[in-house]
């Protein structure tokens, strides 16, 4: 449950620390007391959006703490952990937000810092807020559909539903994909034919058209090979003898004599060695590079040919050369394809039938479990309304399934029909009701879907705006009866009779205090005890001026709350 709520500087608060117990609390005030204030600061700290408008004037920046108490195994608490964030308190959480005036804001959960995203999906987790607008939602038949399913819980039905849904889409544009392909391939076969042949003749290699340039250029340039060769080899054989000749001769009488020179003949006779044997290498060297460079001029025509066909071809399909391997693949798989192109249509086929039907298998399952639902939920809302004065109406939910509506929510279009007088058919819940049934309606939808809220905190934010007598009492009763459940309630009202039938109550007003010279608006919030309450459900009663009578009839709403209580 929400333990505490500490507030800094929220438009009209200046500091509040506000201690809430379990079951029914109730926010009673003046109308612009700032009641809705202090939802705004709860809204903060459970990761709405944040609002630089809500940081009080003259301040640099809003905070807000909710502090809540939870059961060790609350789902809070595995998604936290999911996080790496770590709860110093078993079983207790601190949510913390700061709106800075130049519209920055932070949060914090257990005093670690954590995005905005996060805090919001803790915020969920822990408290489900149930306001006015709320009525144009269950009116808009577009969210009746969401509605029934919260109610029921299919979640797990519905995630299975979506996973199925886009398997079968996948499949069906696999299948439209492959169709179109082959539809194209069918309307380019003649030339793909062409193509095809005219590559396998050519038969482009990878890096081909490199190797031909390589060699078309040494073939072109190889009488000036030639010419560099011949001066080189006639620079080894200068006047008729092997230069290498000469100097092994010369190297011959050079070692005679190393060892009359004492060793000082020895390097120069050793490095006269080497070089030697790198000449004869030199010399093998040249003579393949000879070799190599002879060539029949009649394959120079071969080769400039064959690049000439190349580049040819790669200029008409507008690719590089080195891309026409990869296109002759290409094409020759397109026009193999058309040849079982059948064949694999129909293994798409039946991919396509086979995940449209696991599709339609499971959505039959979820209409079914709606259809069910349904019922349950019409009972349930029929079983609020003869308290709420609406003894002779009728509520339907009716689910409509059909596979033109096929989605990744299944198959089912979901509307609250309502007949508030015996005979009348039901229509439409906004057609049908008037303003006044319409709020009861809400009333009744509002507190069985409650019933099955997923947050152990629920807020309802002046739910029982238009209503009055007996109407009132009975949806005090009904939020008692949803507090007593274990959920705790916390709801903003002007009723007297709800007030009347809470566990705790809190009069939120506005005081001027004099600062620094000038008058400053605060809201406060005070908790009441007996006899304060009984004052405050008077002024709710009264018009203008606190009667005794009211005082009268205030003591009357608080037995009377206490006597049912009392009695279960």
């Amino acid at each position: 449950m929400l333990k505490a709520l500490s507030i800094r500087n929220v438009v009209l608060i200046s500091a509040l620390e506000l201690e809430l117990g379990a079951g029914l609390s109730v926010l009673t005030g003046e109308t612009g007391a700032g009641k809705s204030i202090l939802l705004d600061a709860l809204g903060l700290a459970l990761g709405a959006r944040g609002d630089a408008a809500l940081v009080r004037s003259g301040a640099e920046r809003a905070s807000v703490t909710a502090t809540f108490e939870l059961p060790l195994d609350h789902p809070v608490f595995a998604l936290l952990a999911e996080q790496d964030i770590e709860v110093e308190e078993p079983g207790r959480l601190m949510l913390r937000r700061v709106q800075r005036a130049d519209g920055g804001t932070r949060a914090w959960v257990d005093g670690q810092p954590v995005p905005v995203s996060l805090l919001r999906q803790v915020g969920q987790m822990l408290v489900e807020i149930h306001g006015q607008h709320e009525a144009r939602a269950l009116v808009d038949s577009a969210r009746h559909l969401m509605l029934l399913d919260a109610f029921v819980g299919l979640e797990e039905q519905k995630a299975r539903i979506a996973e199925l849904w886009q398997a079968w889409r996948g499949a069906a544009r696999a299948l439209k994909t492959r169709r179109e392909e082959l539809e194209q391939a069918e309307r380019e076969r003649e030339w793909l034919e062409h193509v095809v042949a005219e590559l396998d003749e050519l038969s482009p290699q990878p890096g081909e058209e490199e190797e031909l340039a390589s060699r078309r250029a040494q073939m072109m340039h190889a009488e000036q090979f030639a010419d560099a060769i011949s001066t080189m080899r006639a620079a080894l054989y200068e006047a008729g003898s092997p230069v290498a000749g000469r100097i092994s001769g010369a190297l011959r009488r050079l070692e005679r004599q190393r060892e009359q020179a004492g060793g000082l003949l020895d390097e120069v006779c050793e490095a006269f060695d080497r070089a030697l044997v790198e000449l004869a290498e030199a010399e093998r060297l040249l003579d393949e590079a000879s070799a190599a460079l002879e060539f029949d001029p009649a394959e120079l025509e071969k080769v400039e040919e064959r690049l000439f066909a190349l580049r040819e071809v790669a200029r008409k399909h507008r690719v590089q050369v080195d891309d026409l391997p990869k296109l002759h693949e290409e094409l020759a798989g397109k026009l193999a394809a058309l040849a079982d192109g059948g064949a694999e249509i129909a293994k798409l086929e039946q991919a396509e039938a086979e995940a449209r039907a696991a599709w339609l298998k499971a959505a039959q399952a979820l209409s079914e479990a709606r259809r069910k639902a349904a019922g349950e939920l019409a009972e349930r809302v029929m079983a609020e309304l003869p308290p709420l004065k609406l003894e002779h109406a009728r509520f339907e939910v009716v689910v409509d399934s059909d596979e033109a509506l096929a989605g990744p929510e299944g198959m089912d279009r979901v509307e609250f029909r309502v007949s508030t007088n015996p005979g009348q058919p039901a229509g439409p819940l906004a057609k049908v009701a008037s303003g006044g049934e319409l709020s009861r309606f809400m009333l009744a939808l509002k507190v069985v879907l409650a019933a099955r809220a997923s947050a152990p905190v629920l807020v309802f934010d002046e739910i029982d705006t238009g209503v009055g007598g007996a109407v009132a009492a009975a949806l005090g009763e009904r939020l008692k009866r949803l507090a007593d459940s274990g959920l705790q309630v916390l709801a903003v009202t002007h009723s007297p009779q709800v007030a009347a039938r809470a566990d705790a109550q809190f009069r939120i007003a506005k005081e001027v205090r004099e600062e620094d010279g000038e008058a400053a608006t605060h809201t406060v919030v005070t908790p009441l005890d007996a006899q304060s309450r009984r004052e405050e459900i008077a002024r709710m009663l009264s018009a203008h001026d606190i009667t005794e009578e009211a005082r009268a009839q205030a003591a009357r709403l608080l037995e009377q709350a206490g006597m049912a209580k009392a009695g279960g």
